[in-house]
């Protein structure tokens, strides 16, 4: 996965000002909504719905935001038909996760923020195959008291694909349909990870001259500024000093 922890450093950075922005919780309840009103509001029965509320967890979203997403759900309410949409942009892939009551309304919201920006929309889902879905856990280095070469097999063990060490972090990565599994066992083990999510991992990342990048960077941006927007994946190859010359 190599290239892979750069871009995640800026998912993180990018994430944390969005919490700031005080937007993250709406869409960590957004998310929890859909899982418990297709699965049910037991998370102990909907995987789908444990991983949503774990996240929740990890962002120290209170639990009673917790149990009101998930009461609202299964109270049968009219109009939540929330959908997932994948859009492609220029030479660079983008996916754009969605939970919409109004898919007409989100979809002109979307495509308003490609067209300004210098993007191109594409067929729904036209650029999933160039996404691997992983399951992500990360584990602060201080909190394992084994080796590297110990705790690599000790996650090998529980059913993880592969590692990384970024930042003083583990970023341990499952297929997804065993996430839950290596999340249950390493927690049993005793570890607390800082971060447990399913996300999407591009193949080969891309990179853009300064002005194409720039441009980039305000479309991601007004994307993840929409209220119906969960998460925005993309494979652009980021120059660390100009993103942050774009965030300050």
């Amino acid at each position: 996965m190599a290239g892979h922890s750069k871009w995640k450093n800026i998912q993180r950075r990018k994430n944390a000002q969005d919490a700031k922005r005080g937007k993250v919780f709406m869409k960590l309840a957004k998310e929890i909504f859909i899982a418990a009103k297709e699965g049910g509001g037991d998370p102990e029965t909907n995987p789908s719905l444990r991983i949503a509320v774990d996240k929740a967890k990890s962002a120290n979203m209170p639990y009673e935001n917790i149990g009101r997403a998930i009461n609202k759900a299964t109270g049968n309410l009219e109009g939540a038909n929330y959908e997932e949409i994948g859009y492609g942009v220029g030479g660079t892939a983008v996916m754009v996760e969605v939970l919409t009551d109004n898919k007409n309304r989100t979809a002109a919201e979307v495509r308003h923020a490609f067209s300004k920006n210098g993007g191109n929309l594409g067929e729904s889902g036209c650029v999933a195959f160039m996404f691997d879905r992983k399951g992500l856990i990360i584990i602060p280095q201080e909190d394992v008291s084994l080796s590297e070469d110990e705790f690599m097999l000790e996650i090998i063990e529980v059913g993880a694909e592969e590692y990384e060490v970024n930042e003083g972090a583990y970023e341990i990565y499952t297929d997804a349909e065993n996430f839950t599994s290596v999340k249950e066992e390493l927690l049993a083990k005793g570890y607390t990870p800082t971060t447990t999510e399913i996300t999407m991992i591009p193949q080969t990342l891309t990179k853009l001259e300064s002005d194409d990048a720039k441009r980039m960077f305000n479309l991601i941006d007004a994307l993840e500024d929409l209220d119906d927007v969960q998460e925005v994946y993309h494979n652009l190859e980021i120059d660390e000093e100009e993103y942050e010359a774009h965030l300050s």
